[in-house]
Order: structure tokens, then C-alpha cells, then sequence
């Protein structure tokens, strides 16, 4: 053996103990912060949970995840800057706006029979989702009997979905989206700008209830007729995409509704067989059983 096929070799060996340590630390870090303040990451997907773990290592002014899992374990502030960085708040007005269009076609016929509406927004961020739903079951005239539910594990962002402030830069994209998902009037209706915010309009929030859900850990606590949960179970390893899915299943009644996102499927679950399909293009499925 050369040289320099040893030096290879003990450099291979250096770089599997360090993807070993990394692992080892990463698990320890979630372990903590699931035996310490409850949340539960364990069963997200890995790699982008390693890449915005380390992204938070360098903010924060560390070297390793080591050094963050003492930090968030006794900085309460550096726990709640981590929790904002994992729960990927990353979110629109009328975002995908076929999918509303679809939804205004083939669900809120089959929500006009009935007598109280209950939807759950599940994982709902900074509640951009939420206010387009409240805005299309009012041009619907289904607003009034109906009830939205929207829950998220990041209370920073749950305060911001409260308040319904949100910046005017985005108010173009929002007003096209509307337009494009069938809006019926002018988008600006629904909200007054105020300096280089916006906000909507208190009406919209009068049938809102938000609370703290963690989908990892947290049971069910109604039954709904609508659940939407876009973009989230993305993130998750199957244990826990099979959890989530059991838990929309518990919480659905007979024949409700439930939105997934573009990249999500009800596919390959250990539920798949209690639904049918409404629309396959925007993932838009109804509980059959």
C-alpha cells in the first residue's frame, strides 16, 4: 500500500467518524428539546433538518451542534429562534391558486348541505391560508356557519396569524393570486394598508380560532369537516407522516375533506384505502371509510 493510499484511507475513516459524531449530536439535540420543552423533531426528515440545524449553529456564532444543544437547553430565547427556524414558515395568500379554484368547485358544494362548518388549518404558519379561506367562504356565503380551526407549534407565527398583519410589498402577488384562484371582487376590500403593513379586516377573524397543535405529539380535539395540511408532512420521516395521517383520519368526519399539498400524496399511507380521490392534479381527497 503507498502512501497515498493510506493517507486516503485514514481520511475516509476521519470523514465517516465525523458524519457518526454529527448524527450522534443531532440526536442528541432532539432528544433534549423533546424531553426538556416537549417538541418533538425526532422523526423529520433528516437531511433538511441537518441543514437547517447547522444554518442555526453558524447563527448563533457556534461550531458545533454540541455548543447549540447547551445553549438551547438554557437560553429559553435561543430555543424559541431554533423552534421558528424548524417549523419552516413558509407561506401565501391563495397560494397555488388552482387549488382554490378547484376546492370553490368541487368542496364548497358539498359544504352548502351542510348545517355548521368546522376546517382545520393544520400547521398553519403566519396564517395566510387561513384568511383566504375565511375571504372565499364569505363570497360563498358559507362564513357565517362556519368555524376555522388554525393550529401551528410556533407561537411566533401564530401571534402574527392573530393580528393579521401583514406587509404591503406582498399585497401584489396576494391580489393576483386571488384573482387567478376565482376572487369575485376587489381584493382590496378585505384589508386597510396602514404605513408598510396591511390589515385584514376584523370580520374575517370573527370565526377563527387560533391554538398551539404539535402534530408530532398532539391528539385530536374535534371533529371537522375540512382539514388542510399543505406543505407540511414534506418534512417528515414515514413514522411520522403515518402518525399525522392517523390523526386526520380520527379527526375527519364521514365523507370531510382533506387538502394536502403539491408534493404530498394519501398514496402509500396506511390510511390511502379510506379515500377517494377528488382531485388528483391538487390533492384534494374525501374520507370514504
Amino acid at each position: 500500500m503507498t502512501s497515498d493510499e493510506f493517507t486516503e484511507i485514514e481520511w475516509r475513516l476521519d470523514e465517516k467518524k465525523e458524519s457518526e459524531l454529527e448524527q450522534i449530536e443531532m440526536e442528541l439535540l432532539l432528544e433534549g428539546i423533546h424531553q426538556f420543552y416537549g417538541y418533538d423533531f425526532r422523526n423529520y426528515a433528516l437531511p433538511s433538518l441537518r441543514r437547517r440545524i447547522w444554518h442555526h449553529v453558524h447563527a448563533e456564532g457556534l461550531n458545533t451542534i454540541s455548543g447549540l444543544q447547551n445553549k438551547v437547553l438554557h437560553e429559553r430565547d435561543c430555543f424559541e429562534r431554533l423552534i421558528f427556524s424548524l417549523s419552516i414558515p413558509v407561506t401565501e395568500m391563495f397560494r397555488d391558486p388552482s387549488l382554490f379554484r378547484t376546492f370553490r368547485q368541487k368542496v364548497i358544494p358539498l359544504l352548502r348541505t351542510y348545517p355548521y362548518i368546522r376546517i382545520w388549518h393544520a400547521g398553519c404558519s403566519t396564517g395566510e391560508e387561513v384568511y383566504s379561506m375565511a375571504i372565499m367562504l364569505h363570497e360563498e356565503g358559507l362564513y357565517e356557519k362556519s368555524r376555522i380551526y388554525a393550529t401551528d407549534m410556533n407561537s411566533r407565527s401564530l401571534q402574527q396569524a392573530k393580528e393579521g398583519v401583514f406587509d404591503i410589498q406582498r399585497m401584489k402577488q396576494y391580489t393576483k393570486n386571488y384573482l387567478e384562484a376565482g376572487g369575485t371582487r376587489s381584493f382590496s376590500e378585505y384589508y386597510t394598508a396602514k404605513y408598510n403593513s396591511v390589515i385584514f379586516h376584523p370580520f374575517l377573524k370573527k370565526n377563527m380560532i387560533f391554538a398551539e397543535h404539535n402534530l408530532a405529539t398532539d391528539r385530536s380535539f374535534n371533529e371537522f369537516n375540512v382539514i388542510f395540511c399543505r406543505n407540511v408532512m414534506i418534512y417528515f420521516n414515514d413514522e411520522l407522516r403515518d402518525h399525522v395521517h392517523g390523526l386526520f383520519h380520527e379527526s375527519l368526519s364521514h365523507f370531510g375533506i382533506l387538502v394536502l399539498g403539491a408534493k404530498e400524496s394519501i398514496h402509500f399511507t396506511n390510511v390511502s384505502d379510506s379515500y377517494e380521490t377528488l382531485d388528483r392534479v391538487e390533492k384534494v381527497y374525501r374520507k370514504i371509510k
